[in-house]
């Protein structure tokens, strides 16, 4: 058997070899030798293990790791795909393998600061990783945030704090058929909203073996290419569906002689299997957690005594839900009769815990398929997270679908923590997955209310997706080379309401805020880096944020309730409001606030102390590192949350984006060569690597790099 591995101009990775085994052998190869530090942050995040070295910081995670069983739930979804796809474990396996040849030879400057030795993956370990990254995408920590603002506000404000807010990812994706291009092939294109990380979330690479030829966007970690990929005759792109398949329950726990028991639903004490184990963490003593599992799930917050650190999380009386928030009261003794101020914990219940499926067995079908009736029926193999698909091929053929798993259960479970012990709220078996078709030759998905709508809760708004459909009905007929003018496209239509509070304000202002006033109100309404009128919007809007979220009538959202650091980006009161602004002024009442006064108050303090210049002055790129450090030469950004050049800063809180287009990426369907795609960074993690860093200027210009598939201009690599 033979591996060949060569590079193009941008240090990118093609990859041919005599099988698909050997192909998978060498993408855990070059993917080790390129993101080794990346490869063992993401293993021992898996595994809940990374405070040992990235120190206290990382603590709140590798708990919630372990007590939500990321890698025993790994570990049994391999088991069960050798038992039901002995293909795919194989294949899996042989990726493991080439990690395994190429980590101990790695040198990542990384492993010498903290002291880190390269460690073995385990067959389960990729399934480890892709569970990791995306046990969060559906968002279950937003039902603790509805529960609170219901308890405090009432139901109603459901609807008015409903966003793609905190912590959540989105994309944009749209497909335009051959009857709207200049070659009659349909083009597909887009770019996903992921936290942008060092090194990056996507590995460009390009697969070659006598089953297949594909290139694509792999996860580092993962074999294959799951979420983009072009084969040549067929490609296909997803976007986050924002569907809600992960339920959390209220459990009431006692301990016994035995153990631990929860009270089900037929109003019986189970046994609930408990252990306990030991973090690590760098510098500090270690840390030993209890690992509890109930029939619904793991127990990820509190035990039998409530809270950790002495608060009790209390489930309220059915009838009492808009009084004040919960009251600590005290534990009740062991074999108790519960009541309605009982300690209660939560658990979380999610798919792949139950079903032991992670969709790996749709991953060799996509690299396979030829058209786009392949990628349809490897999607319906597809578990999490649950994603719309589009794909088209050179035949004509077009697809935009819901793809993944969510269970059919009532709907409070949807909307917040409900009671374990209260029948109703059990799984009974899984959604369809719901199909679309294209208007006017196009379908464009950017996390809005659309295919996936019957699935979710909170969704996007719809900014994005009806600015991109508008720019596509310009022009009859679209190129490739055209889309990265609707990547970088920095309209902000959710300033509107906002502007219209502005404008209201005809008098009583001072003469420095009624200038800002008529800036505001001659404003293009496009977000550029170079925009002082963007940064003079940004100014107010954060304003207007932290003037309502001081206002009494959220006083009781303002600490949020006892739970996991790592959940808390859900729970702010300020981000809350931030990403539901528009919602917020636009609702015919909004508990008594005045919100006209609050604008007044705004427009007065950014008076007082206008932004320094323009908006690239302070929205700056933020990318997350396992070791932070400092970025003194953050490049500025355009872009801001509801532009098609999605870069996510936090109003009222920072200016600074984290989130953004982890990848942009144009998939070419008359011609592969004619593809492009960019990354934020880089091919390479390896800080001293030329390719590190190439593509930033490029990605920050909205250029992409072509894609090369020809071998002639590829250099061979040992």
């Amino acid at each position: 058997m033979s591996i060949e591995i060569h590079r193009d101009a941008w240090g990118i990775p093609h990859l041919r070899a005599d099988s698909a085994p050997e192909l998978a052998r060498a993408q855990g190869r070059v993917t080790a030798r390129d993101r080794a530090w990346q490869l063992e942050v993401e293993r021992h995040r898996a595994q809940g293990t990374s405070a040992a070295f990235l120190g206290a910081g990382a603590l709140s995670w590798d708990t919630l790791a372990r007590r939500a069983r990321l890698d025993d739930t790994a570990r049994r979804c391999f088991g069960a795909l050798e038992r039901r796809d002995p293909e795919t474990a194989e294949w899996v396996r042989a990726y493991v393998d080439g990690v395994n040849e190429e980590l101990p030879s790695t040198s990542a400057p990384e492993f010498a600061r903290v002291g880190l030795a390269p460690g073995r993956w385990e067959p389960w370990t990729p399934l480890g990783v892709w569970l990791a990254t995306h046990i969060l995408f559906a968002g279950f920590p937003a039902k603790l945030w509805r529960d609170e603002a219901i308890r405090h506000l009432g139901p109603d404000a459901v609807g008015l704090f409903a966003a793609d807010g905190p912590g959540t990812s989105g994309s944009n994706g749209w497909l335009v058929s051959g009857a709207r291009t200049t070659t009659g092939h349909a083009v597909l294109a887009g770019d996903p909203h992921r936290y942008i990380e060092d090194p990056g979330v996507y590995q460009q690479i390009h697969l070659v073996c006598p089953e297949f030829d594909v290139i694509g966007l792999a996860v580092p970690g993962v074999p294959g290419i799951a979420h983009f990929g072009h084969t040549g005759t067929v490609a296909w792109s997803i976007t986050n569906a924002m569907a809600d398949y992960q339920d959390l329950y209220r459990e009431r726990l006692r301990r016994t002689g035995a153990g631990v028991e929860a009270l089900g639903p037929d109003g019986t004490w189970q046994r609930a299997p408990r252990h306990t184990e030991t973090v690590e963490v760098a510098g500090e003593t270690p840390v030993e957690i209890e690992v509890i599992e109930t029939d619904r799930g793991p127990v990820i917050v509190g035990g039998p005594e409530g809270l950790e650190g002495g608060g009790v999380l209390e489930e309220p009386p059915a009838a009492d839900v808009s009084r004040p928030g919960p009251v600590p009261v005290p534990a009740p003794a062991p074999g108790s009769t519960p009541t309605a101020a009982t300690p209660v914990a939560l658990s979380l219940r999610y798919p792949p815990r139950v079903t032991e499926d992670l969709g790996f067995s749709a991953l060799l079908p996509l690299l396979r398929a030829r058209r786009t009736a392949d990628v349809d029926r490897a999607f319906d193999l597809w578990a999490e997270p649950v994603n719309v698909v589009q794909a088209a091929d050179t035949e004509g053929g077009l697809l935009h679908r819901v793809a993944g798993r969510v269970p059919v259960r009532a709907e409070a479970n949807r909307l917040r923590p409900v009671p374990a012990w209260e029948p109703g709220h059990e799984w009974r078996g899984w959604h369809d997955t719901p199909r679309a078709g294209l208007t006017d030759g196009i379908a464009v998905m950017a996390n809005q209310r659309g295919p996936a709508a019957p699935l979710g809760v909170e969704f996007a708004p719809p900014h994005r997706a009806n600015r991109i459909a508008a720019l596509l009905k310009e022009k009859e007929r679209w190129a490739a080379a055209d889309m990265p003018l609707i990547h970088m496209d920095t309209h902000l239509a959710s300033a509107q309401p906002l502007l219209d509070h502005v404008e209201a304000l005809d008098d009583g202002l001072s003469p420095e805020a009624m200038t800002i006033r008529e800036t505001l109100l001659h404003w293009d309404r496009h977000m550029t880096a170079s925009s002082t009128e963007a940064a003079l919007y940004a100014a107010v809007r954060s304003a207007v944020v932290r003037g309502l979220a001081a206002h009494p009538a959220f006083a009781a959202l303002a600490d949020p309730p006892a739970c996991p650091d790592v959940l808390l980006p859900w729970l702010g009161l300020v981000p809350r409001i931030g990403f539901a602004l528009e919602h917020l002024l636009r609702a015919e009442e909004l508990y008594g606030i005045d919100r006209a006064e609050t604008v007044r108050a705004a427009l007065e303090v950014v008076a007082a102390e206008p932004p320094p210049g323009a908006w690239g002055d302070t929205h700056r790129l933020a990318p997350w590192r396992a070791l932070p450090e400092s970025e003194p030469d953050a490049p500025a950004l355009s872009g801001d949350h509801d532009c098609v050049l999605c870069t996510s800063a936090v109003p009222g809180l920072t200016d600074l984006a984290a989130r953004g287009p982890a990848a942009r990426y144009v998939w070419d369907l008359a011609r592969r060569e004619d593809s492009l795609w960019v990354v934020p960074l880089g091919a390479s993690g390896t800080p001293d690597s030329p390719h590190h860093r190439d593509q930033l200027p490029l990605w920050l210009r909205g250029d992409l790099v072509p894609v090369v598939t020809d071998r002639q201009y590829l250099t061979k690599e040992d």
